[in-house]
């Protein structure tokens, strides 16, 4: 298979940085997206140590004229995106009533907006080439809603939904869609709440253990690859049976 060209949000750290590995390690060509233009210089550095392809493409992806001038410059390099994942993503642990409109807005510019920025600026390209693979990430708090999450599974919620539209519209164009929906994952995202509760939390994992990223990462590789080539507008959860739906 040829190397694709793969653009992955918020692959700075955590579930995207691994997403970015697993690809890497396949042969394709890699844009490392993130607000943090260390952190995505640091991951292509380390995907070259191996002879492998990547560029950083610092962005955030709240904005529409950063995120278009982003995929302008993907595409003048490598002609194409093959394969998108939407997998930046913020979250505020902590009860509702505890939070204010600013929170609120911030989560849902990253979890909703910075997804529909990204969409728009990448699918006319998959719609010119007549192919490609969007996977969005989501969450289990999206399925169940989660406490201490409530605008967060509010939000993850719309992405699923979304998804599912998005699936419907981009088949004509060759265009898969589909939903990733992790569990509890050993992330910066989560690292203070499972050092506070993990003991408490561990117990709802029938498998008895947290996700890592590679877990997610392999059902992210999966649903992009060729053998999911009948698979689209479907979530997938990544969970270790946290919830069965």
């Amino acid at each position: 298979m040829k190397p694709r060209v793969v653009l992955i949000t918020g692959a700075g750290s955590g579930i995207g940085r691994t997403t970015a590995m697993r690809f890497a390690s396949n042969g394709d060509r890699v844009v490392v997206n993130d607000i943090d233009e260390q952190k995505a210089n640091d991951v292509v550095k380390e995907i070259k140590t191996f002879g492998l392809e990547a560029m950083a493409a610092p962005a955030d992806i709240t904005r529409l004229d950063e995120v278009e001038n982003m995929t302008k410059e993907v595409v003048e390099r490598w002609g194409r995106i093959d394969v998108l994942v939407n997998n930046a993503g913020v979250g505020d642990i902590r009860l509702f009533l505890e939070t204010e409109p600013e929170d609120w807005h911030r989560e849902i510019q990253v979890n909703i907006y910075g997804v529909l920025n990204v969409c728009k600026a990448v699918l006319p390209h998959m719609v010119r080439q007549n192919s490609g693979v969007v996977v969005n990430i989501a969450s289990d708090a999206a399925r169940v809603g989660e406490t201490y999450m409530a605008v967060y599974s509010m939000a993850k919620a719309g992405v699923v939904g979304f998804s599912k539209a998005l699936a419907k519209e981009m088949a004509r164009y060759g265009i898969r869609v589909n939903v990733v929906c992790p569990g509890a994952t050993r992330t910066p995202l989560v690292k203070a709440l499972l050092e506070q509760k993990g003991k408490e939390i561990l117990k709802n994992y029938p498998i008895r253990r947290f996700a890592e990223p590679e877990d997610i990462a392999n059902g992210i590789f999966f649903l992009a690859s060729p053998e999911a080539d009948y698979i689209t507008g479907q979530t997938l959860s990544i969970n270790g049976g946290y919830t069965m739906i």
